[in-house]
């Protein structure tokens, strides 16, 4: 109601009860004697009274009647938000894309109230396939009927129409359908019937397109989920292609070549020669068979999901010790050791230490290792320092493949890192992963302090031949450990000659 008629309800009755006064008093009085003048007055009054107050009245009913039915409006919209909500927290319970979409035609059918919902897909040649049903008995067809001439027409002018083909036309006389819509192509419809003819207002066509974009959400989901594991099946295929390359295929060329120089020795009679050169066909199976293992245990998952980085990288040095004798020590910050990342992130952090513990164990001639892993701001940062002769001349960036070496700046790159690869001033390689540093999991507090890393770790020069270094009986703490094996000869074939106690490494 404007303010001009509001103004109008107040000024008329004033202005009419003005005028019965005027009429009454110059008029009525004279021609009428007390009581009929008053009750004259009186009737006219109550005449007009009714005449307002119907107007009134009428204006107030209809006011009244348009807020009751907004009302309802937001009430249904209000329910439907809340059936949505329940469906979107059910939904996202659910992981299998087969159930998902179950669900969505169930709860379509419950908040339509219709007889059928059907959810079509479209194939690689454009038809209309059922992926998922939810209808009264008896209205699901069992075998569909065969699509048009022209699905790609059929799908966008009659789009509702696509339902007979699927359910029978008694359970289907009103219906209406939504596309399932994936960057502007249409993949597919949910589509819905009623027995009984009827019309679907603008909020359940909105409910429809909203489960419509549920359905779309969850089997674009299943579809990325699947591209993921396809590149994951891809990436581990290229990663031990390389490792093959870098190391078991140049050691087996490596045994080729010294088993003809055994049979040459042998032929000459040489005996010691020939001995010489099968003691290093033996060193070049021990590393064959390292190699291999670490391959086998690499396609495992390494992080356990009771366990974190630090435990898991812990674990494999103490495995790194013991086959290659060197003096493995890792030392965790403690937040670093309390905190479990993004399991991408643990996982592609493992397998880069993993990575070049092995690049030590063939190439480096090292005798101590140092992993030391903090955190600086939202940055995760790993070193892997050892004391042997150090990158070749150029370092990793002297052209030549280095297969490891890329594949470790790959995963690097992979987790939104950095990997920095330098020759220590007194000699040595260090490799440097930053990655990023987000908690998501902490460890209970209360944890009991940790000692200096210096307090627990033996040097490896006390090491004796055939014994294990250990810290101290005092119990071990999480943040650091010291893991010493006594070295051992290696076979490096793509290095020259080290000071690596033991036989000299030959270069395949």
């Amino acid at each position: 109601m404007n303010n001009r008629a509001r103004w109008l309800l107040v000024l008329v009755p004033a202005l009419v009860v003005g005028a019965i006064e005027i009429v009454s008093d110059q008029l009525l009085d004279e021609a009428f004697a007390f009581p009929v003048d008053t009750l004259v007055v009186v009737a006219v009054t109550l005449v007009l009274g009714g005449i307002f107050g119907a107007l009134a009245f009428g204006r107030i009913d209809t006011l009244t009647g348009a807020l009751r039915r907004r009302n309802q409006e937001l009430e249904a919209r209000e329910t439907s938000a809340r059936a949505l909500h329940r469906v979107s927290v059910a939904l996202a319970s659910l992981t299998d894309v087969d159930r998902v979409l179950d669900a969505i035609v169930t709860h379509t059918r419950e908040l339509l109230g219709v007889d059928a919902v059907v959810l079509l897909l479209a194939g690689p040649d454009g038809r209309l396939a059922r992926r998922a049903a939810s209808a009264i008995p008896g209205a699901l067809v069992a075998t569909p009927s065969a699509p048009g001439p022209d699905p790609a027409d059929g799908l966008e002018v009659t789009a509702a129409d696509q339902i007979l083909r699927f359910v029978v036309p008694a359970s289907a006389v009103a219906r209406v359908a939504a596309p399932l819509q994936r960057g502007g192509t249409t993949i597919g419809l949910l589509a819905v019937g009623a027995a009984e003819a009827r019309g679907f207002d603008a909020d359940a066509v909105e409910t429809l397109s909203s489960l419509a974009n549920q359905a779309t959400i969850a089997l674009e989901n299943a579809r990325l989920e699947a591209r993921l594991r396809e590149l994951a099946v891809v990436g581990e295929r290229e990663r031990i292609a390389r490792e093959l390359h870098d190391g078991l295929s140049q050691v087996l060329g490596y045994v080729n070549t010294k088993s003809q120089a055994v049979d040459g020795f042998l032929a000459m009679g040489r005996v010691d020669e020939a001995r010489a050169q099968l003691g290093e066909l033996s060193a070049a199976a021990r590393s064959v068979y390292v190699d291999v293992r670490e391959t086998i245990l690499g396609l495992r998952s390494p992080i356990g999901p009771a366990s974190g980085l630090v435990a898991a990288i812990r674990a494999h040095a103490a495995g790194v010790a013991e086959s290659a004798k060197l003096a493995i020590r890792v030392h965790a910050a403690p937040e670093v050791e309390a905190a479990r990342l993004e399991p991408e992130v643990e996982t592609q952090a493992f397998r880069i230490v993993a990575e070049a513990l092995t690049n030590v164990r063939k190439h480096a001639g090292a005798r101590r290792v140092t992993i030391d892993l903090r955190s600086e701001a939202d940055r995760l940062i790993v070193a892997i320092r050892d004391d042997g002769r150090g990158f070749t001349a150029g370092g990793p960036g002297d052209g030549r493949p280095h297969y490891g070496l890329r594949s470790m700046s790959e995963r690097a790159a992979g987790i939104g890192g950095t990997l920095d690869l330098e020759n220590a001033p007194d000699g040595g390689a260090v490799v440097r992963l930053a990655a990023p540093f987000r908690p998501v999991v902490e460890v209970a507090e209360g944890l009991p302090h940790e000692p200096k890393p210096d307090e627990q770790s033996m040097p490896a020069q006390d090491a004796t031949p055939g014994a294990t270094s250990s810290a101290a009986p005092e119990p071990a703490p999480a943040a650091a450990v010291d893991l010493t094996r006594e070295p051992s000869p290696e076979v490096a074939p793509e290095r020259a000659p080290g000071p690596t106690p033991g036989p000299t490494p030959v270069t395949a």
